[in-house]
């Protein structure tokens, strides 16, 4: 994607998808529309979108709970689940502030005009993003 001369982009990370998406719904209830929510990790996989929850029995895989890793077939990316798992995140077990997908693993990218980059800006802020 090219910007047009007269945009401004704003990419915010946000180390929870709820926050994150809080953040979205109210730029987009500001009448900031071109708005973009990702997530991002350490890892070339593909992450999966479904909402796993371990309280609700919705937690296929423990890579699933904490790298969103849950869609890799165990039958045919079994050396890539194999890794996947040995990170320390993943066991529980590992280096402090190691944290889980990255810490900020979400990522919200704006995309508006230079007059709005202010008001869009304190919106991500009181949602918890970091610019």
């Amino acid at each position: 994607m090219q910007l047009e001369k007269d945009e401004r982009s704003l990419l915010a990370y946000f180390s929870s998808s709820t926050r994150a998406q809080e953040a979205v719904n109210a730029l987009q209830a500001a009448g900031i529309i071109e708005v973009q929510f990702d997530r991002v990790g350490r890892f070339g996989t593909r992450y999966n979108d479904r909402y796993n929850n371990p309280l609700a029995n919705q937690a296929n895989t423990i890579t699933g709970l904490t790298l969103y890793a849950a869609d890799i077939n165990p039958l045919v990316k079994t050396d890539t689940r194999a890794l996947l798992a040995a990170d320390p995140s993943v066991s529980g077990v590992g280096l402090k502030d190691y944290g889980v997908a990255g810490n900020e693993g979400f990522l919200v990218t704006v995309v508006t005009t230079p007059s709005r980059v202010k008001e869009a800006r304190k919106i991500i802020e009181a949602h918890g993003g970091r610019l």
